[in-house]
């Protein structure tokens, strides 16, 4: 049974409005500090004329928004949580943990599990899919979060 104490409360509306290295910094690196991985650089660029966002790590750039996206439809909160998530996740390949979502939208919150207790989670589990630990994804809308049962 998942352990709610150790959850990591995000909500993607201010992920997507701007908040990916506040949140990474004060929520996410004092974890992976105590996993002994040295944070990664962010670099968020808002640039106001072109209504534009985007984040850069490790190498990658996210657009979190642009004018050119339909904001009504969650565009950007979508994009923002598969950002975060995305540059924690590569920070922890080669280790047994993974950062998890729980949830999407206001009620985003991230847990770190090794595979085996996701794995484990969702085999004992008697919760819908959608309330699963997921991995996040790029596509819209469900954004990788299972939705089935």
């Amino acid at each position: 049974m998942l352990n709610y104490d150790e959850t990591i409360i995000l909500d993607a509306e201010e992920l997507g409005e701007g908040s990916i290295g506040s949140s990474y910094v004060k929520d996410i690196v004092p974890v992976l500090t105590r996993f002994g991985i040295s944070p990664a650089e962010i670099k968020e660029d808002f640039e106001p004329e072109s209504e534009r966002y985007t984040v850069t790590s490790q190498g990658r750039t996210y657009l979190v928004y642009s004018a050119e996206m339909d904001l009504s439809e969650g565009q950007n909160w979508g994009n923002a949580t598969f950002a975060l998530f995305d540059i924690v996740n590569r920070q922890l390949e080669g280790s047994p943990y993974r950062f998890y979502a729980l949830n999407s939208g206001n009620d985003l919150t991230g847990i770190f599990l090794t595979i085996e207790e996701r794995e484990k989670e969702v085999s004992s589990s008697k919760l819908r899919q959608v309330d699963w630990p997921y991995l996040p994804g790029p596509s819209h809308p469900w954004y990788g979060q299972l939705h089935g049962r």
